[in-house]
């Protein structure tokens, strides 16, 4: 789901009971919160700091929808949420990349040319 297209954000309302964002600064959540479900939550686990003027509280009044905001976890809450990920087929969507090219994704990065997060290939370390 891309949030900037307007049509797959419609097909998607009311549909997440949980989303949890990583956005690190302060970003619009209003496009977010219609495509929770009923009783739905909106978890900010990477923003520390002011939402500043994002949020407007009638989709949260009217679908009984949240907000809530967690820092990291330590060991404990991250098996926690590990398993329940494994329990539920919950996957992220990443873009492997090998060591060797490190430099070139910190300017596509630069360039906000990055669809998904990075994770280093270990493997790559041995060529």
């Amino acid at each position: 789901m891309l949030s900037i297209d307007e049509n797959q954000m419609k097909e998607v309302a009311n549909t997440f009971d949980l989303i949890i964002d990583t956005v690190p600064y302060t970003h619009d959540l209003k496009p977010y919160m219609p495509t929770l479900a009923l009783d739905g939550t909106l978890v900010l686990v990477g923003l520390v700091g002011e939402l500043k003027e994002t949020i407007n509280t009638v989709p949260m009044i009217v679908g009984r929808r949240s907000i809530s905001a967690s820092v990291i976890g330590g060991i404990k809450e991250t098996q926690e949420m590990l398993d329940f990920c494994a329990e539920h087929n919950i996957v992220p969507d990443v873009e492997m990349i090998d060591m060797q090219t490190i430099n070139d994704a910190y300017e596509r990065m630069l360039k906000s040319d990055v669809k998904y997060r990075f994770v280093i290939d270990m493997g790559s370390l041995k060529a």
